[in-house]
């Protein structure tokens, strides 16, 4: 009996250390778990879609890849990826990698009609041309961009050239600056009538040439020495647009191309587009003033040309969009009345080869001399046309530009057909009937 009184308190004492290792086995198991192999690492999600308003897919991962199903359609738009990582390289693979890496969808506002319209007219016109590139946009009233075709035509999954050589991975309309030339007169036009110094009866002299500060400023087309406003935009008269522009100052002529945001470096806010080219007006002598109110002496892409040709839809510069959904809100330059009126002169005055018979269509050429080596070229010219269809209550404002084409090189020559084989298309996918008469 005194034994075992002897013997409890180490009983006691073995079972106190016994709980104690005990819970701290228990700690050790709950901080450190079981020995097991680490779990594998989270699989990532699918990079995600990107589809055309209507719901088409245009941009899909599948187990062998990402996969365009529309093929050459918008690819320069749409952009590729790298192979293996999957990480988006160019286009808006590239300006959207982020989210489309988390596996994010986006809907685009591109009409998959309208672009197969624009892309048909615009590869023809291309190789008729035989010009370096191509590209060509299609608005909305609202801004949304439905159609940006670009050429030479390029498939994203085909093995890529040296990118140096070959250009037709590029989407030219957002990411090549070029002057506007001509296309800009009408611009031009709508300040003189806004600012009140001018109306479409105005007349000027002009003579087929002028000197401003020992420049030579020339007229390509023939026509009388006075011409009305109206008539400046139908013979494309550079003589006649720049000494018009004398009413109003190169800062008020500044603050028009502010509005009309051809000085904007992010015209669509998340996608990459290549800044406009604009020296201030303070260092602008005179004949570079003139010259810029004929679309020299700066440069804008064509995405920037578009929405600004907008504006003579209604006097709104509206945002341009690509993503569906996206809001922008519109701001007033011109007065509905001074939009009108231009686009009447631009009615009247319409190219021959851009005119579709029963429909009043509205536009302007445009012939640029491209600078090579610090000089204006004489062989190498960019080609353009910026119109309206239809002319009476635009529902689309159309943009084409022709990188040195051969042969012919004139915007009236080489984009107008092309603007027309589009205007044709799109008033046959709106339903709108011929008619003769403005209504």
């Amino acid at each position: 009996m005194t034994v075992g009184v002897k013997r409890l308190p180490w009983v006691v004492a073995g079972f106190g250390l016994w709980v104690v290792l005990f819970l701290l086995g228990v700690h050790a198991l709950l901080t450190r778990g079981p020995n097991l192999p680490a779990p594998p690492p989270p699989v990532p999600a699918p990079r995600g879609h990107l589809y055309a308003k209507d719901g088409t897919p245009l941009a899909v991962t599948l187990k062998e890849g990402r996969y365009y199903p529309l093929g050459e359609s918008a690819s320069q738009l749409l952009g590729f990826t790298e192979r293996g990582s999957g990480r988006g390289l160019e286009g808006l693979e590239r300006d959207l990698n982020a989210g489309l890496s988390e596996g994010r969808a986006f809907t685009l506002t591109l009409d998959p009609w309208v672009q197969a319209i624009a892309e048909k007219a615009l590869w023809e016109g291309l190789s008729r041309s035989r010009g370096a590139f191509a590209t060509l946009i299609v608005l909305d009233r609202e801004g949304q961009i439905l159609a940006v075709a670009n050429g030479p035509a390029f498939h994203p999954l085909a093995p890529r050239k040296d990118p140096d050589q070959d250009v037709s991975w590029r989407n030219h309309a957002f990411l090549v600056a070029l002057e506007p030339g001509s296309t800009m007169k009408a611009l031009t036009a709508a300040m003189l009538l806004e600012e009140g110094v001018a109306t479409l009866k105005t007349r000027v002299e002009a003579p087929m040439h002028r000197v401003v500060d020992g420049w030579t400023i020339q007229d390509a087309v023939p026509h009388p020495p006075s011409l009305t406003l109206a008539e400046v935009l139908k013979y494309s008269s550079n003589v006649g647009i720049s000494g018009l522009a004398e009413r109003i100052s190169k800062d008020t002529f500044y603050s028009y191309m502010e509005r009309l945001h051809l000085t904007d470096p992010n015209p669509l806010p998340g996608i990459r587009t290549t800044p406009p080219l604009v020296k201030p007006p303070g260092t602008w002598s005179r004949a570079a003033y003139a010259n810029h109110t004929f679309g020299q002496g700066f440069l804008v892409t064509p995405l920037h040309l578009a929405a600004a040709f907008s504006t003579l839809v209604d006097g709104l510069y509206r945002p341009p969009r690509l993503l569906l959904g996206q809001e922008a809100r519109p701001t007033r330059v011109f007065s509905e009345a001074t939009a009108k009126a231009v686009r009447e002169a631009l009615t009247q005055g319409l190219a021959p080869r851009a005119s579709l018979p029963g429909y009043p269509l509205a536009g302007k050429t445009g012939t640029a001399q491209v600078v090579v080596a610090g000089r204006y070229s004489r062989e190498v010219f960019t080609a353009w046309f910026a119109g309206f269809v239809p002319g009476v209550r635009p529902l689309y404002t159309v943009v084409v530009a022709v990188h040195h084409p051969k042969g012919e090189v004139h915007g009236s020559q080489v984009a107008a057909p092309i603007f027309r084989e589009v205007a044709a298309g799109l008033l046959a996918y709106a339903g709108i009937p011929p008619y003769a008469e403005e209504r």
